[in-house]
């Protein structure tokens, strides 16, 4: 269910396929907010099985081309790629800024950490060299190759509209498959810019497709005989939809799901350099990321001074319009910002304390837009919903703990597993919990820790469905298929009929 309000006449994002802008056949569109406005300022295309389709026909038919060219040639395409992103960034972040509402500084950040990616994928020649066995019999030797799987989906969510298709498409076309992406609904236009820019480095047409839709197309993508590998991150009820849908099929899945994720703070870390992880982690992007600090466990001597801490670098905190220099824009539409309020009515009715309530903020932007400030609440119960929701907003809460054993019970019982840090200077403690914890990325005195790109992202439990991470080694692996091969090259004086299993001379 999308905001709705009076309809005025606004552009029509299209779909992009074979190169190029794309309306499709079907009349259904969505409307595409500025959420620092609360005002619509575009409307996309919602397409239908068959509008994906076309998508998929055409990616499987450019796929062939892309297939065959030279490692030299993707990389070229790449590097291209990679440069004239790095010249735009500053467009595209606008574009971020104006759609989903993060600042523009975070807008930089995002597309600093989906370069990486691009970089990486540059360098992917070498990950293509297979292992070679000579001799394994007599005159028969083994090798193995890793070739591309054909047409593959990306299904991205709202909150990192350019990072998170980076991070697929990139590595899935280094390694030779064609794709198409299914951007959120909500903030699309990045998609179709990236589309454009790929084109403009020298991609050939119909490798790189958008469709924009709602679940109509989702499920078009996950059920397409064509498509033979989804990469998608979004929330744990649609993950696990995404990936038994798409399984059920005969699909390979990638699928990354939401988290909860729990900062431990002992009581000799630094608690002023915790203070700021915390508040850093936790409203940065509105909140709305799932490697967000949304939890901190506090050893009990130190809780009251680390949430007072905590609530004095609030107070300075700027909201507002992500274009005036503020630290934290709106939330993604109106719908979400009035979710993720009801749960301070939740904590004062599960008796936690709202120490900083980011309804009463003051807002350097205009009234309309999905205003909602930072948030504090301290001596939240863990069985509350503001617990064990992923509330995905500016929501901090803090959860008093007897100890590490206590605070590491929590964390290994939550039912995500995406990220966790700990904040100590114990180095026995913090070589405990990188053992002990059932998290895929921890931190240790760092807060949000995602991998470089060089190594994978992914979390456990119901944060991952699937065993492949996203980009780094995993991500290769994802998009490319092994192949062994057993060869024989027969000398011409050879001959002879042996019915027998073959035998070691």
């Amino acid at each position: 269910m999308t905001d709705t309000m009076p309809r005025t006449e606004t552009a029509v994002l299209d779909h992009w396929i074979n190169g190029a802008p794309w309306a499709g056949a079907s009349e259904r569109t969505g409307q595409v907010f500025n959420p620092a406005l609360g005002t619509v300022q575009k409307e996309v295309r919602f397409a239908s099985r068959e509008d994906v389709s076309e998508a998929v026909d055409a990616a499987s038919a450019a796929w062939l081309q892309w297939r065959d060219a030279s490692i030299a040639k993707r990389q070229g395409v790449l590097f291209a790629f990679r440069e004239l992103l790095n010249a735009r960034k500053e467009e595209l972040a606008e574009i971020l800024t104006a759609e989903h509402g993060k600042v523009l500084s975070d807008a930089r950040g995002e597309i600093a950490r989906g370069m990486e990616v691009v970089e990486f994928a540059c360098g992917l020649g070498h990950l293509t060299k297979g292992a070679y066995s000579e001799n394994v019999s007599t005159g028969i030797d083994v090798y193995t190759l890793r070739q591309p799987l054909g047409v593959v989906g990306i299904i991205s969510p709202f909150n990192f509209p350019a990072m998170v298709p980076l991070w697929f498409f990139s590595i899935a076309l280094a390694a030779g498959n064609a794709v198409v992406l299914k951007p959120s609904e909500k903030d699309p236009t990045a998609a179709n810019w990236l589309a454009g820019l790929l084109t403009e480095a020298g991609l050939p047409d119909g490798v790189f497709n958008v469709v924009h839709g709602d679940k109509e197309a989702v499920d078009a993508l996950l059920e397409h005989p064509d498509v033979r590998a989804i990469s998608f991150v979004g929330s744990t009820p649609i993950a696990k939809y995404v990936y038994e849908t798409a399984t059920s099929h005969g699909k390979r899945v990638q699928a990354l799901g939401g988290a909860k994720n729990h900062m431990l703070v002992l009581p000799d870390a630094d608690l002023d350099l915790a203070a700021d992880a915390a508040v850093n982690a936790g409203f940065g992007s509105a909140g709305e990321r799932c490697m967000a600090i949304s939890v901190v466990l506090a050893v009990d001597s130190v809780a009251d001074a680390f949430v007072a801490k905590v609530a004095e670098r609030m107070a300075g905190l700027k909201v507002g319009d992500g274009t005036r220099g503020c630290d934290m824009g709106p939330l993604i539409t109106g719908q979400h910002r009035d979710k993720v309020t009801s749960y301070l009515d939740v904590a004062d009715a599960d008796g936690a304390s709202v120490v900083v309530d980011g309804r009463d903020v003051e807002i350097d932007g205009e009234p309309g837009g999905f205003w909602l400030g930072p948030t504090l609440i301290d001596n939240v119960p863990t069985s509350s919903t503001v617990y064990t929701d992923e509330i995905f907003g500016p929501v901090l809460s803090v959860v008093r703990v007897e100890g590490y054993e206590e605070g590491l019970g929590i964390i290994n019982s939550s039912r995500y597993g995406n990220g966790t840090a700990i904040f100590t200077n114990d180095g026995g403690a913090a070589r405990r919990f990188q053992r002990e914890a059932t998290v895929g990325m921890i931190g240790i005195n760092v807060p949000i820790p995602v991998p470089v790109a060089y190594h994978s992202f992914g979390g456990w439990k119901a944060s991952l469905f699937g065993d492949a991470k996203a980009y780094g080694p995993h991500g290769f692996e994802f998009f490319t298929a092994e192949k062994a091969i057993t060869s024989r090259w027969l000398d011409p004086s050879h001959g002879g009929i042996n019915l027998g299993f073959p035998q070691h001379d």
